[in-house]
């Protein structure tokens, strides 16, 4: 689709939360697909709901730094192994401190997303730029939502997510606010200036909670969550693609991505659509 040759393509980064195995990394059997250059750099990435941000932006630093032409940010998110472990298990156990701390994990969605990191192209106008980023950190909340194995009985484990959701939005809208500021800053925008917002896909309350709280009118959101659920790193990118297929991401456009991850940990971009 981007006309690419993939022999120009000088890094592979896959960037998922979910992945093949814990050894090899998953980029490299995405990199012997599409087959790229034999001397690019090709590694995981984890950083929860934040891997494709991050990922884009390390590679848009070697591409800055002159490291790589460019590079490709892939992943591939599935819900449906945790939801069936965690729908069997509420149903086994019926008590309201489990269904409490198991609950968020039915958001959960499916889907995976490719992006293309490089240079501006000489020839044609520059399209989808970034200019600028910030982002901070609440570590201290890194028990907030963990997803991870259970240990069982006689040894065994299961697939389990704990979330409490409540002090993820508490805190999670808190350190959103300490970004934004500093990342208008960054940009030199001012609120009224940011034309579109592409958000992390939670749900209804997150994503009310966090706009009221950065002070930007619902109209410049656009939201995917109802309908494709919270897939993890795949949801802001693939909002942001969906949003530029139906005519709401406008060449000349002064665009924020807004990404939090559980941690908890927060980035948002700067982008001249």
């Amino acid at each position: 689709a981007a006309g690419v040759d993939p022999a120009t393509v000088d890094a592979v980064v896959y960037a998922g939360v979910c992945r093949d195995h814990f050894e090899p990394a998953t980029a490299c059997r995405v990199a012997h697909e599409v087959g790229v250059s034999p001397r690019a750099a090709v590694f995981d990435l984890s950083n929860a709901c934040l891997g494709v941000v991050n990922g884009i932006v390390d590679l848009a630093n070697r591409v800055e730094l002159g490291q790589i032409r460019r590079g490709l940010v892939v992943s591939c998110e599935t819900a449906r192994e945790i939801n069936e472990v965690m729908i069997a298990r509420m149903l086994a156990d019926r008590g309201m401190e489990f269904f409490r701390r198991a609950l968020t994990t039915l958001t959960g969605g499916s889907g995976a997303v490719a992006v293309l990191v490089g240079p501006d192209d000489p020839a044609a106008s520059p399209r989808r730029r970034i200019v600028a980023g910030e982002q901070q950190a609440a570590p201290e909340h890194h028990g907030l939502c963990t997803w991870g194995l259970e240990p069982l009985g006689g040894g065994g484990a299961l697939p389990f997510m704990d979330t409490d959701s409540v002090s993820v939005l508490k805190h999670g809208v808190d350190l959103g606010r300490r970004t934004w500021t500093a990342f208008l800053g960054e940009a030199g925008w001012e609120p009224g200036q940011v034309d579109r917002v592409i958000c992390h896909q939670v749900g209804s309350g997150h994503q009310e909670a966090i706009l009221r709280s950065l002070g930007v009118p619902p109209d410049r959101d656009f939201a995917t969550y109802r309908w494709l659920g919270n897939m993890g790193t795949v949801s802001l990118p693939v909002t942001a693609a969906l949003a530029e297929e139906r005519g709401v991401l406008r060449p000349g456009q002064r665009v924020a991505f807004l990404g939090i991850g559980s941690g908890l940990n927060c980035m948002m971009l700067a982008l001249q659509w």
